[in-house]
């Protein structure tokens, strides 16, 4: 534990925050403030397209639905319901402050990131199409390394951090709300994933379609019920995020208390646990989509963002503030005596938060809620670390071996310790977002060319009517990303 702690503090020291936030910061100030000035464009494109009738589109591949409920599905539940309650337990309310400025400039980390990810992906062997960071490295970066340093990462925060964090919320949810052996919960949520990763990609998107969307409207209506009850406490909740992120906490008995770094710290990689903008995990997803323009794909990089982490982790968050389970002394005091257990943290904590109006139906609420969202998480990462480990040998012949080890961690993850659990995610999250933010850095030109071009279209119609926005074609020439306005 003690070292999984240092070198998760060494990897997420203020170079690597600043460098998220400042790259967030960088797409922002070059496109205007897209993400807020923009609001009714992107939430057309994205939200409002779900209510149009269906297009036909060519190609294979996901649908724009399924790819956003793939990508989604690796951060809602344990990111946005247990990794809030482990950010605020840890980091103090402050820490919500710093997750909200992550994903306010991490939603156009993400608009950049998945247009990259379709502009430079190809037709996978069953005529869909596969992506990511690794491809827009070796072939808009021309790094191969770059690439491989990635993939590998990838593979790893898969293996690692991804799997076992969902198995471990999934089992101690259920312990807590059934009385359920975290071993035997494990053991079937493998057996479970593994049906579903025979299918591939194709039956991973239907299945987070079914799920991912009606989980979401149930999760945040329960939190609204909550909140609504708890009214009266969410200026007082307000106050306490706004002045634990810039004032620190001092603890009894004059020990170390919250301060700005921890509060940034956890808050941050908190952020970027729950929405993966700038990790470049779930660009995988949104390159199999079938949309045929870069940037529009780009619009459900932003929607991605504002849902899991403004929305539902917002939700958390203010849960567990307004209804008085969370204590800062009890907290502050627990972390110096060494005596955090896995009810004080995580999961446990969201549930005890839900069951002050609920009551016991509270902790089952945040359990099935839990198991559905990381089920499908376990599905999204899965994908993850195949495709990670197709670009570093070049073949599917490790894909068995690859699921064997994958289910295999989802066991060993669902009795496992919830704080090493959690670092371990946040090393190989960072390890693994260091060399896609360096690209996305490097092809800043071409995508934001690629946004401006899309949006120029869009918000001015009307000047552009019957022309075409020519994009560069694919490396392999088979399709071109032209938007033309009727």
């Amino acid at each position: 534990m003690a070292f999984a702690e240092r070198l998760g503090n060494f990897i997420w020291n203020p170079w690597l925050l600043g460098l998220f936030l400042l790259s967030g910061l960088y797409f922002s100030v070059r496109t205007g403030f897209f993400q807020l000035f923009h609001v009714r464009l992107w939430l057309k494109t994205t939200l409002g397209s779900l209510l149009r009738p269906k297009r036909r589109r060519e190609g294979g591949g996901l649908t724009q639905l399924q790819a956003l409920s793939t990508a989604l599905a690796s951060t809602i539940g344990t990111g946005s319901i247990a990794g809030v309650a482990t950010a605020i337990f840890y980091g103090g309310p402050g820490a919500v402050f710093w997750m909200w400025v992550s994903a306010f400039l991490g939603m156009m980390t993400g608009c950049v990131e998945k247009t990259l990810a379709v502009r430079y992906r190809e037709k996978s062997r069953d005529g869909g199409w596969q992506g990511g960071p690794m491809c827009y490295m070796e072939r808009g970066v021309g790094s191969r390394t770059l690439a491989a340093l990635f993939s590998l990462c990838c593979v790893a925060a898969s293996l690692g951090g991804g799997n076992v964090v969902q198995a471990n919320s999934i089992a101690a949810s259920l312990e807590a709300a059934f009385g359920w052996d975290r071993l035997a919960v494990g053991l079937v949520v493998a057996v479970l994933t593994g049906l579903v990763i025979l299918g591939g990609i194709g039956r991973i998107g239907r299945v987070s379609e079914t799920l991912v969307p009606c989980m979401a409207i149930l999760f945040i209506g329960g939190g609204v019920v909550v909140l609504i009850c708890h009214r009266a406490a969410i200026p007082e909740a307000l106050e306490r995020i706004v002045t634990g992120a810039i004032t620190p906490k001092a603890a009894l008995g004059g020990g170390m208390g919250y301060g700005m770094a921890a509060a940034m710290r956890y808050g941050v990689a908190r952020g970027v646990f729950t929405n993966e903008a700038g990790m470049g995990s779930s660009a995988i997803a949104h390159a199999a989509s079938n949309v045929r323009e870069p940037a529009e794909q780009g619009m459900w990089g932003i929607f991605e963002v504002f849902i899991a982490t403004l929305s539902v982790c917002s939700i958390t968050a203010l849960v567990i503030l307004t209804s008085g389970v969370y204590q800062e002394d009890a907290a502050l005091l627990a972390i110096q005596s060494g005596t955090v257990t896995s009810a004080m943290v995580g999961a446990p904590l969201s549930a005890a938060a839900f069951s002050t109006v609920f009551g016991r139906f509270g902790v089952v609420f945040v359990a099935v809620c839990l198991l559905l969202f990381a089920f499908t998480s376990l599905l999204g990462s899965s994908y993850y670390g195949e495709r990670g480990l197709q670009y570093l040998t070049g073949t599917d012949r490790w894909r068995w071996p690859y699921r064997a080890a994958f289910l295999l961690a989802v066991v060993a993850g669902s009795v496992g310790d919830v704080a090493v659990v959690w670092q371990l995610a946040d090393i190989f999250n960072g390890l693994m977002a260091l060399p896609n933010l360096c690209a996305l850095l490097l092809l800043s030109p071409e995508s934001l060319g690629l946004l401006n071009g899309w949006m120029a279209v869009r918000t001015d119609g009307a000047a552009h009517r019957g022309r075409s926005i020519q994009c560069p074609t694919d490396f392999d020439g088979r399709l071109s990303y032209a938007g033309f306005v009727p």
